[in-house]
């Protein structure tokens, strides 16, 4: 084959066309819309007891949800939620990174008889005028001994709406050491 002077063999136009193919295919894939990490989850949490949750604004008109049966892992033999004796004493937010970014300080108090380890924190944030903007979790891979205390300094929490002035975070879930 002959182009504009140049001999090409069919094992040289083999080499010239697929990484072309290659190149349209990933470019092709890389266009396709998807679900961003950034899109906010919009549904109320659902905490251990079985009851539709917003940590914010609570209200009586909310639906309950069926009862959730805990795993063997959070409940002591007695019965009781490990998350019943643990709770947030007091929390703080600010802005992180361009202000996108949700940076929370709490102190986790634990009042059972036994340590706890990985507590899922549960944030929900709101505007000003106090309507619900989003929800975020993580859960804190560190023990809190018994009867104590533990306070965590600018824990990132994840990205939020820029709108966002309020912030209230409540202890979700915990496993008993």
């Amino acid at each position: 084959m002959r182009i504009a002077g140049w001999s090409i063999g069919s094992s040289q136009v083999r080499l010239l066309v697929l990484p072309g193919i290659a190149i349209l295919g990933c470019a092709t894939w890389m266009m396709l819309p998807g679900r961003s990490d950034a899109e906010g989850q919009s549904a109320p949490s659902v905490s251990r007891a079985g009851s539709t949750t917003d940590p914010i604004s609570a209200s009586p008109e909310q639906p309950t949800a069926p009862a959730v049966a805990a795993p063997p892992a959070d409940t002591t033999p007695a019965g009781k939620p490990v998350i019943d004796g643990l709770r947030i004493s007091s929390q703080s937010w600010r802005r992180g990174g361009l202000g996108a970014k949700a940076l929370v300080t709490f102190t986790l108090r634990n009042a059972n008889d036994y340590a706890v380890k990985d507590v899922e924190i549960a944030c929900a944030f709101a505007r000003r005028d106090g309507s619900h903007l989003t929800d975020r979790r993580r859960v804190i891979a560190d023990t809190v001994n018994m009867k104590s205390r533990k306070t965590y300094s600018a824990v990132l929490i994840g990205f939020v709406n820029v709108n966002a002035n309020k912030a209230k975070c409540s202890a979700v879930a915990a496993s008993r050491i």
